[in-house]
């Protein structure tokens, strides 16, 4: 007898239908085919003893099992519970509703428990396009994907608890996940509650501006200053101005964690991913990679968010210059002999560095570094990365003036209501062109948004010539006077915008004299 059981298998962010196919002869053995991995392979073992501890029978007969398409690689464990349930269908202990088409996922525990699996989310976005009845995952992985309207997610902790869905019983709503089932736990990739608020920040209000700014369009913003002077610190309360995500950008930012097993069961991602690995990150960590299991790196978990990488000049070169293809692209293609992957990776670079080995360098003279070590420190900036940043905040230490008799600055909620009022403008400006900030504008659509005057002309022209600046910094001044624009309300950008905009561009203008 023949069964075919529905699964799926994720490529890159995405989920493709799989389809179990088991057939009983006659003959001996189990015969498991379809380019399968070694964990689908072990899968054997696994599904035998828990059919075996649930009082399931294994057919004396030979059992082909076939996970077609043929052509696609297998890989993981979620194939144990459609093979088990196709096993136990196919030699008649179990009868499925023909009417129904579930997807079906999950790994086994010899006791027949069922253990969470990766990429729940984009498979119940394949349910809903492919019209299944609903899916059958792990607790956990339906956790994950309850929010995803158009499909029913049921969840489950044993194999027999998948037996009585699929026979349509009276206890079949009992594992129906509800749509507001967890309203907690959903900021997987930042905290509720930033850990810094700007008022904390004692002085550096020009950098504050800059990080307004920056949060407001999107842009990257490089953090240059000694030891001390809260290039951290300002870094991570960025977070907390940045506006809440769309459901559009929640879903893809949620299938990307998913497919990477970090979402722990939490629905829609709410909060806007902050990022912060070590600089000592490898190539594979930062832009993702694997052999036969690709997953997602750094880059594309910041995706819709923030990508901080503290001491920048101290990262390998080879492994900062892998971030220019995605700065510019907005995603990431792995390629590989057998596969190529691209996944999303629109965020927001938030770099920081000292400017020396000793990292006091325009402090007095309390600098140690000859010109040459500082020379060839900084270098580690290259002319290509420093183009795409396009924010340049020099950070000086604050003086102790700063540290009495001050009032402390706005707090973040304050900033946060102007960020998200200039976002509102530009989804509004930009609802027809597929992009939502200012950083993404290409230069047709700069032409189109950001006409300017014949005086803003002739300003930016004269700046250019004199700092011999490239075509890339043109357009990225332009979209940062819009931005700026943006935040004063403002529908025409002004030279006093082009103004401001031009001075967060000093690694340009060479005023970094060593």
């Amino acid at each position: 007898m023949l069964v075919n059981i529905h699964a799926a298998k994720c490529i890159g962010i995405d989920a493709v239908p799989v389809t179990v196919e088991v057939n009983i002869a006659s003959g001996i053995g189990i015969h498991l085919v379809g380019l399968a991995d070694t964990a689908v392979k072990e899968s054997l073992l696994r599904t035998i003893t828990a059919m075996q501890s649930l009082g399931y029978r294994i057919p004396g007969k030979k059992v082909v099992i076939n996970l077609a398409p043929a052509d696609i690689h297998k890989n993981g464990s979620g194939y144990d519970l459609p093979i088990a349930i196709g096993i136990m269908a196919a030699s008649g202990q179990i009868e499925i509703g023909e009417e129904s088409r579930f997807l079906i996922m999950g790994e086994l525990g010899l006791d027949g428990s069922v253990r969470n699996v990766t990429g729940g989310l984009p498979m119940a976005e394949l349910a809903f396009r492919q019209g299944y009845t609903g899916c059958i995952f792990p607790k956990e992985s339906a956790m994950e994907a309850f929010e995803y309207h158009g499909t029913e997610i049921y969840g489950i902790e044993f194999l027999d608890e998948a037996i009585e869905i699929l026979k349509e019983g009276k206890r079949k709503a009992e594992f129906l996940i509800s749509r507001t089932a967890n309203e907690s736990g959903k900021q997987i990739g930042g905290s509720a509650e930033p850990a810094v608020d700007f008022s904390d920040i004692i002085g550096q209000n020009a950098a504050k501006r800059g990080a307004e700014i920056a949060a407001a369009g999107g842009h990257n913003i490089l953090l240059i200053g000694p030891p001390g002077s809260g290039k951290s610190t300002l870094a991570k309360a960025i977070q907390g101005i940045m506006p809440p995500m769309s459901r559009e950008e929640s879903i893809q930012t949620s299938k990307i964690y998913s497919v990477a097993g970090k979402t722990a069961g939490t629905g829609l991602m709410t909060a806007r991913p902050f990022r912060s690995p070590h600089h000592s990150i490898s190539v594979a960590g930062l832009i993702g990679g694997g052999h036969e299991n690709i997953v997602p790196g750094e880059i594309s978990l910041a995706h819709n968010g923030i990508l901080f990488l503290d001491e920048f000049c101290e990262m390998p070169q080879r492994i900062a210059e892998a971030l220019r293809g995605p700065m510019e692209d907005r995603k990431i293609t792995i390629s590989r002999l057998r596969s190529k992957i691209s996944f999303p990776a629109s965020f927001m670079l938030v770099a920081a560095t000292n400017p020396c080995p000793c990292g006091y360098y325009g402090e007095g003279d309390k600098c140690t570094c000859s010109p040459t070590k500082r020379m060839a420190y900084i270098s580690r900036l290259s002319g290509p990365m420093t183009d795409r940043m396009d924010l340049h905040i020099w950070m000086p230490s604050v003086p102790s003036s700063c540290f009495t008799g001050v009032s402390k600055g706005e707090k973040s909620v304050i900033i946060a209501a102007r960020v998200q009022k200039a976002r509102a403008i530009q989804s509004k400006r930009f609802m027809n062109e597929g992009i939502s900030t200012n950083s993404e504008m290409t230069t047709k659509i700069i032409s189109r948004y950001c006409a300017l005057s014949a005086e803003c002309r002739g300003y930016l022209r004269k700046i250019m010539d004199g700092n011999r600046m490239s075509a890339r910094a043109y357009f990225r001044i332009i979209r940062i006077a819009r931005t700026i624009a943006d935040l004063e309300g403002s529908d025409e950008i002004d030279i006093q915008h082009l103004s401001e905009a031009v001075s967060y561009r000093f690694l340009d203008k060479n005023d970094l004299c060593y």
